[in-house]
């Protein structure tokens, strides 16, 4: 029998949303991490004259797996050979064939604590053990080379994001290095999530390439390149793994949408459209941060990529789910409970994504404010 993982509870979240906006409720979706926009303008005409023109088939890209290494030598100063690039459908099995190609069953796979809820369940899923590290304020909600290496007994592998999920904070360069020594004296290997890359509104984004080249590295066209629904990504491996890779991917996947990976490779070159999308997000990121502490959520993670705030809820409520679900059905604004991000701590936080469009954050604002007042006043 295979290993039970616990629910993604923020599924829960949107399932009710979407029976109340079928009722007729206007919504807002702040409970799921994608893009309100959709994929670039010249991505989607790509795929219109492919869609006229080809019959498509199972099919890797030449061209995209190119395009992915030359963006890893203009934005990192990395090369990146093109046979160590996978192209997969999204991040999730990029994650899987990552930890189903450098580990074994039984396995020690170190991870921060709060984290992205599939990091958790992925790695019990393949028979593997989560050691989750418990981050907080002291370390920005961050993994550190210090924590690792404090514990006692050394995982086999080391799961990380920078930026993260749910708290958008960033792993600084000094970090990284660090924890790429700590993981090379301990003889473990590194899986990067990168897939928040290019949303970052301040610090400089970093690739954990950069450090350890055989660190396994995950990306996906979802997050900056606003393609969720195309289901692209891609998993760049060791030197030592990439062949593995390939006969994994070969078995478990096939390929990636053909669709998608014309598209994908499009959107690439569409930087000036996506990087307006992350101007509204810096935007939407400046009035949540104004508004919150009207809110009487003073205590945040910092938010410095991606598209969340992950906010302290104690002085509310010891049950984040139900919180949630009240907010949901009072206000009509869907948000995401922090258990599922940490299953110990995450009953006092929860996570709003602002990946919307800065007119539905001022009116999700405008429900939130008076209705966590009435809560203050209780």
């Amino acid at each position: 029998m295979g290993q039970d993982i616990a629910p993604f509870q923020a599924i829960s979240i949107s399932r009710r949303a979407h029976e109340m906006k079928a009722a007729g409720k206007r919504i807002l979706h702040m409970e799921f991490g994608q893009p309100s926009t959709g994929a670039p303008k010249a991505a989607i005409a790509a795929a219109h004259g492919v869609l006229d023109t080809e019959s498509m088939g199972y099919w890797e890209s030449v061209p995209l797996k190119e395009r992915i290494a030359r963006h890893y030598l203009e934005t990192y100063g990395v090369e990146v050979k093109t046979r160590r690039i996978a192209i997969t459908c999204g991040a999730s099995p990029a994650l899987v064939l990552a930890l189903a190609t450098a580990f074994n069953p039984g396995d020690r796979i170190a991870l921060a604590r709060p984290g992205y809820v599939a990091y958790r369940n992925t790695i019990r899923a393949l028979n593997f053990e989560p050691v989750e590290i418990p981050c907080g304020e002291e370390t920005r909600f961050q993994i550190s080379a210090a924590a690792i290496e404090a514990l006692p007994e050394k995982p086999q592998g080391i799961l990380l994001a920078s930026p993260a999920n749910p708290t958008g904070t960033i792993i600084p360069k000094e970090e990284l290095a660090a924890i790429a020594g700590v993981a090379k004296r301990i003889g473990a290997r590194i899986i990067s999530d990168e897939i928040y890359h290019g949303l970052t509104y301040g610090p400089k984004i970093h690739s954990m390439l950069e450090f350890d080249p055989n660190a396994y590295i995950v990306n996906s066209f979802s997050k900056y390149f606003s393609m969720a629904g195309w289901r692209l990504g891609w998993l760049v491996s060791p030197e030592d793994g990439a062949q593995r890779t390939g006969a994994y991917i070969g078995n478990l996947f096939l390929t990636a949408p053909s669709l998608a990976q014309h598209a994908g490779l499009v959107a690439m070159d569409s930087r000036a459209e996506l990087d307006g999308h992350v101007e509204v997000y810096r935007a939407n990121r400046a009035l949540m941060l104004d508004a919150l502490p009207r809110l009487g959520l003073e205590r945040i993670a910092p938010p410095d990529g991606a598209f969340y705030i992950y906010a302290d809820i104690s002085r509310f409520t010891d049950d984040s789910l139900a919180f949630c679900l009240k907010l949901l059905e009072e206000t009509g604004v869907a948000t995401a409970p922090g258990m599922d991000f940490d299953p110990v701590e995450g009953h006092r936080f929860m996570r709003f994504s602002f990946a919307l469009s800065t007119d539905e954050i001022c009116e999700a604002l405008s429900r939130l404010e008076p209705w966590f007042r009435a809560q203050l006043q209780r």
